[in-house]
Formats: C-alpha cells, sequence, structure tokens
C-alpha cells in the first residue's frame, strides 16, 4: 500500500492506495498554523493511519511550494511558515523512513499520467488553474524536475501577444513581475479583472463562479470576458505547446470545471500553435480534487 500526503493552507489530506491504484481510505484534518505543531501532526496522522493499515515503507507528500535544490530547503509556499525549512529531512527524522516530496502540481500531474485522465500518453502537461496556476510535467512516467525545481511553472510566463487594446491594462503578479499568465486565467485573475473593467465590487463578484453565473445568464459583458478568457488561456496553452509538445494536456483546479472549456480551446488554441494540426488533446482531470493527494502517494 501507498500512503500520500496533501498539505493545503487549511487542511491536510492523506489516503492509502493499493497497488492497482484503489483508494483504501482518505481522510482530512486541520492544518496548524506553525512548523513544530505541522511536523509533530503529520507524524500523528501517519501513526494513526498505520494503527489501521500497517506501515508504509515510503511515503508521498505535496506541499504548496517546492524544495530548493541548492539548500534542500523549502521555497515558494504560501503556507509561509513552511518557507526555508527542510521538511523532508526533518519528517524523515522523526518518522525513521524516507519521504519524498513534490509541489501540488507535479503531484496532480503524475497522478493524471499514472492513473487518470492521461494513462498511457507518453507525455503529459498537467495544468492547475484554480486560486493560482501552477503546472507540472511527466514524461515516460517520470515527473521532470529540473535544476531549479520550477519545472511546469509556465504561470510566470508572460501573457503571450499581450495587447492592451485586448487584453486590458497591464496586471502586477504577487511574484514582482507583471502580465503574468496566473494574473489572466486563474480563478482569481479572472474575477478580479472582471470587477476592474466593468465596476464591480468584490461583494458583488467575489470569485469567478460568480462570473459563469452571468454567463449563463446570458450578461453580454461576461460573455464578452469569458470570450476574452478562453482567448488567453488559448494562447498560454500554446506556449507550452510550441516548446513540449505533450500529448495530452490536463485540466485541474475551479476552472478546469467549466464543461465549455475543452470545446472552446479545441477551436482557439490551434490558432496560436505552430502545426498546421493540433493532436494535443486538452481534457479534464479524472480524479478531480483528489489528484494531488492520488500523486503524493504514486511518488
Amino acid at each position: 500500500m501507498r500512503f500520500g500526503i496533501d498539505v493545503g493552507g487549511t487542511k491536510t489530506e492523506i489516503v492509502v492506495l493499493s497497488d492497482s491504484g484503489e483508494m483504501i481510505h482518505r481522510e482530512r484534518q486541520s492544518t496548524p498554523d506553525n512548523y513544530p505543531d505541522f511536523l509533530d501532526s503529520i507524524q500523528a496522522f501517519i501513526h494513526t493511519t498505520e494503527a489501521h493499515y500497517g506501515q508504509a515503507s515510503n511515503l508521498g507528500l505535496c506541499l504548496p511550494g517546492a524544495i530548493s535544490p541548492d539548500t534542500g530547503r523549502m521555497k515558494n509556499a504560501n503556507t509561509l511558515y513552511l518557507n526555508d525549512q527542510t521538511v523532508a529531512e526533518d519528517l524523515e527524522q522523526q518518522l525513521g523512513r524516507t519521504v519524498k516530496l513534490a509541489n501540488d502540481a507535479d503531484s496532480f500531474t503524475l497522478s493524471e499520467a499514472t492513473d487518470g485522465a492521461a494513462a498511457g500518453a507518453k507525455s503529459c502537461f498537467g495544468v492547475i488553474i484554480g486560486t493560482g496556476c501552477g503546472g507540472g510535467l511527466v514524461y515516460n512516467g517520470q515527473l521532470i524536475q529540473g535544476p531549479n525545481a520550477i519545472a511546469g511553472e509556465w504561470g510566470h510566463n508572460p501573457l503571450p501577444y499581450y495587447s492592451a487594446i485586448i487584453d486590458g491594462p497591464d496586471q502586477h503578479c504577487y511574484c514582482g513581475r507583471k502580465n503574468c499568465i496566473e494574473t489572466f486565467v486563474s480563478g482569481t485573475g479572472m474575477a478580479k479583472r472582471f470587477r476592474e473593467a466593468y465596476g464591480y465590487s468584490p461583494q458583488e463578484i467575489p470569485d469567478a463562479k460568480s462570473v459563469m453565473a452571468r454567463v449563463k445568464d446570458a450578461d453580454p459583458l461576461a460573455v464578452k470576458h469569458f470570450n476574452h478568457y478562453i482567448d488567453a488561456l488559448a494562447r498560454a496553452l500554446a506556449g507550452v505547446i510550441n516548446i513540449v509538445d505533450p500529448e495530452v494536456i490536463v485540466l485541474g483546479g475551479g476552472m478546469s470545471n467549466i464543461q465549455a472549456l475543452y470545446t472552446e480551446l479545441a477551436n482557439t488554441v490551434p490558432r496560436y500553435v505552430f502545426s498546421d494540426q493540433l493532436n494535443t488533446r486538452i481534457v479534464p482531470a479524472k480524479h478531480g480534487d483528489s489528484s494531488g493527494v492520488r500523486g503524493a502517494a504514486w511518488l
């Protein structure tokens, strides 16, 4: 059996998978607000689960950040107390066994490439478009992790073909740059830009679901905004295809639940791809919000 743990900002989840990928157990608990309690809670969570299912020789953990290849310490984590910590080393010392780490987008991609929507494909690019915009790359069943631990971080490239006339005013990203793909195609970015463009308050348009509800009601401003969203996402994905040429792109995160995306992207992405034919499949995740934690187990 394989144990996988997914650490989020508020919730931590553990799953137990059989070798065939069957989910035998799934449980959630609150994520602590400091590092010592975090280590203790992971240890207790594992021991409680092992009391029912036996001891796991190896453990997989997905986190909202990456391990620096230079220092071995956590970086880019939005659970801030994890940054600059030697998470794997500390857990291995407490547990007395190997702990494998990956970020949440990498774990999502590994899950979908192993037994999800891209099972059997030689190459898979996994995309998370939700609160943020992450990505991961699997080739021949192996997660690609480069020397900077940023493989798949497509969301912090600039939006291709950006034009103020078409795309609106500059969007400033938390990373310190402007017009990052994330500021246009994440759910957070989509809602923020709609509010700014048409003068709505956060109370009126709290999230992308609110925009899509207006699209469903044929609100012309919302329809126009969604059409731009499709075009921006198509440009961004075409940039990945032109470099990596994956067999499958799997979409996850809240925005991936919009069914119209798949037909619209199939029609729009080819405009920006350097090919006379688009053979890359763009599909929704098979395992939904379980993909991250399943990927941790497959590590």
